[in-house]
């Protein structure tokens, strides 16, 4: 590829969607806006109804609740930008913008996995050390959790993002996905990469690998100390505490697994590209209706957010 004069080009041809004809962009526009409306909606009313609800200030929904605001933050990142593409039939973006796409989409997609390991000690603090879980997950400790996932989040957005803005760049800056991705781009820089490679590989044991280690070993715990009640009621009682969270990590880590296979194994940008939108698109749509749809607790708090907001009294909530 020939290398361009100019290390920071002007912008990148963004062509996820060059296969398909032009004539179903507007069913593709309203499909996206949709999908995007629907989870802005449901994390919002996730996050209103744990504020709303007295019940619910608990170290699990407060973890909940930072986890739909990321959700929101991390379909914010690409969705808006794919449906103006689809919109005026563009396919730039500005060098600018591409990084700033790239960091934004680096820092919710890290917040998701602490977030959801930092949420898998909570479940295994509260089902295998029931008696001790006030001290073992306290207000404080939830709070500097949660800071500590942001700023390892940003420290590693930054990074990945200094480490490209080194890079010279060559002529023909087309990448076939939907989005700036950090792989995508970086496969497009002339200069040596060998610098952002280590910082992926790296990266990725550490914040990805590792993390998903420690939510095994707490499912494990869990499933151990499970096993142990006698009553099969109480057995369901403790899975059904934490289901929607081991649904909401299989879905997450799947797709994952979907995007890193296609692109090892396929080599296929496209099968790449359809794999990443799930995890950016798909999952934090269905976020909030596995949660909602499998915590009674949940339900009930919506409930009490949509008399409250139609003007109406809430009958007393039962339990």
């Amino acid at each position: 590829m020939e290398a361009s004069n100019d290390t920071q080009p002007s912008g990148f041809l963004l062509l996820g969607f060059s296969d398909q004809d032009p004539q179903i962009y507007p069913l593709l526009f309203g499909l996206f806006l949709s999908m995007y409306l629907i989870t802005v909606l449901g994390n919002l009313l996730i996050v209103l109804a744990i504020m709303a609800d007295p019940r619910l200030h608990t170290p699990m929904y407060f973890f909940l609740c930072n986890l739909s605001w990321v959700d929101v933050g991390f379909t914010s990142t690409t969705v808006p930008n794919m449906l103006l593409n689809l919109h005026t039939h563009s396919r730039t973006i500005s060098h600018a913008g591409c990084l700033a796409q790239m960091f934004f989409l680096l820092l919710f997609s890290g917040l998701d996995i602490f977030l959801l390991t930092v949420m898998a000690y909570d479940r295994y603090a509260a089902i295998c050390h029931p008696l001790h879980y006030a001290a073992l997950v306290s207000p404080g400790l939830c709070v500097r959790l949660v800071l500590g996932c942001w700023i390892t989040s940003v420290l590693n957005s930054s990074l990945h993002t200094c480490l490209v803005l080194r890079l010279a760049w060559c002529a023909h800056l087309e990448i076939r996905h939907f989005f700036c991705e950090l792989n995508q781009v970086v496969q497009h820089a002339c200069s040596s990469t060998f610098l952002n490679d280590l910082a992926i590989y790296v990266t990725a044991l550490l914040l990805a690998v590792a993390p998903f280690a420690g939510i095994i070993y707490s499912y494990c715990k869990i499933v151990a100390a499970i096993w142990k009640i006698s009553s099969a009621q109480g057995k369901r009682k403790a899975f059904s505490t934490c289901a929607s969270h081991l649904s909401v990590v299989s879905l997450f880590y799947g797709t994952l697994l979907g995007v890193y296979l296609s692109s090892a194994v396929a080599q296929d940008p496209r099968a790449t590209a359809m794999a990443s939108l799930m995890y950016t698109v798909v999952t934090p749509m269905l976020n909030p209706f596995i949660y909602s749809l499998r915590n009674q607790d949940l339900k009930k708090a919506l409930g009490i957010l949509f008399w409250r907001v139609t003007g109406r009294e809430a009958a007393a909530p039962s339990g």
